[in-house]
């Protein structure tokens, strides 16, 4: 286990990875390039997204390098989430690097197909995770998809990226619940709020499919997909709401009202402040949820549920407060804050709702709380 003393100290190797991406961001990703991409057909650059994986090596930080990543962690690849959340990335960012690869992970040893895994953090191929949730959290109850004689059967609805080239599927056998590899199946395209992040609901009919995991083993990977995402959506988060952030106090000092700029009223002042706070604490968070997960410094299930319930509502509280500061501009779709305001209200639904995930720390803090002796109480 690492020192608790570590967290949140980012090494001068991840401040510089964080340079080099919003570098690369700023260059490739600007606001027209991604307003191009999210009205393409794929939604998203294939030849931009090998430039991620093979020439930046971001795609697969946190995947060891005997399976071909770059053998960093959790945490490395948080940083490029919050960056990547500050320029609305498009593509298949959750599907592949924050549940699929993963899981993948996770299943080291299995007869996982060879080159898989490389070719998703290399960028050549990518992937979605066709595993429905309750709140974030595994639920084999939810699973109706079927398998039977290497086929599968039936459907998962609003799966994020879900037009990828392959799919992991949880599937129901004979034996439980196992997770499987998809190459063809039918995707539905869905029409969503966020264009920036496709969705899809998934159908196989006789579909053949190869097994990666079942029972146990199955589970564990789906539950460490499921983690690592919500770690990397709070991550990504934090970025959306510090770039708002940054562009609403620049705002705030060039927009003239009565002849002083609107920043000088206490009023945006105090409101600019209260986003601040926001933002910071959603920070801490987020980084404590992927430090949580990396080194083991606190209860996995926790961090994360603190992390998700803070950082959602804290992006979306940003983006509204956002879109009324800069004023009549921010309402128009020409201005930016709309499709942060979007993608804000949209990651606050997957893997679970602030109010889900408020839930689960009571129960984790509160409902497994041990009596140890009697407050002690003033007398005097």
């Amino acid at each position: 286990m690492a020192d608790a003393g570590t967290e949140f100290v980012f090494t001068p190797e991840q401040q510089d990875l964080r340079r080099a991406v919003r570098q690369f961001c700023a260059e490739r990703l600007d606001e027209g390039t991604v307003r191009r991409l999210m009205e393409s057909e794929t939604g998203y650059d294939s030849a931009l997204w090998a430039r991620l994986g093979g020439e930046l090596g971001v795609l697969g930080l946190a995947v060891p390098e005997e399976l071909g990543g770059v053998g960093g962690g959790l945490v490395d690849q948080a940083v490029v989430a919050e960056e990547f959340g500050a320029a609305l990335v498009p593509g298949p960012v959750l599907g592949t690097v924050g549940l699929a690869v993963p899981a993948l992970v996770a299943l080291a040893g299995a007869q996982v197909e060879e080159g898989l895994l490389a070719s998703l953090v290399e960028g050549t191929r990518t992937a979605a995770f066709a595993v429905p949730d309750r709140g974030g959290r595994f639920d084999s109850a939810l699973v109706t998809v079927t398998e039977s004689g290497g086929t599968l059967t039936g459907e998962v609805s609003q799966v994020v990226d879900g037009t990828a080239d392959v799919l992991l599927v949880a599937a129901r056998t004979g034996d439980g619940v196992g997770l499987f590899l998809v190459d063809e199946a039918e995707r539905v395209p869905l029409s969503t709020l966020d264009h920036t992040r496709r969705q899809a609901t998934v159908r196989f009919a006789a579909t053949s499919a190869r097994a990666l995991a079942s029972g146990a083993d199955a589970e564990r990977a789906i539950t460490a997909a499921l983690r690592t995402g919500a770690a990397l959506l709070a991550a990504e988060q934090v970025g959306g709401a510090q770039r708002m952030l940054e562009r609403t106090v620049a705002y705030a000092g060039t927009r003239l009202q009565f002849g002083r700029p609107i920043g000088s009223f206490q009023a945006v002042k105090h409101r600019c402040a209260d986003m601040l706070v926001l933002v910071e604490h959603a920070r801490s968070t987020a980084y404590h949820a992927a430090w949580a997960l990396q080194d083991g410094t606190d209860d996995p299930d926790l961090a994360i549920g603190i992390a998700q319930a803070t950082c959602s509502e804290a992006y979306q509280r940003v983006a509204q407060d956002t879109v009324q500061l800069h004023g009549g501009i921010g309402f128009t779709w020409e201005h930016s804050a709309h499709l942060y305001l979007k993608r804000a209200v949209t990651d606050a639904a997957l893997l679970g709702s602030a109010a889900e995930h408020r839930e689960r720390i009571a129960e984790l803090v509160l409902d497994r709380a041990v009596a140890v002796g009697v407050p002690a109480v003033a007398t005097g």
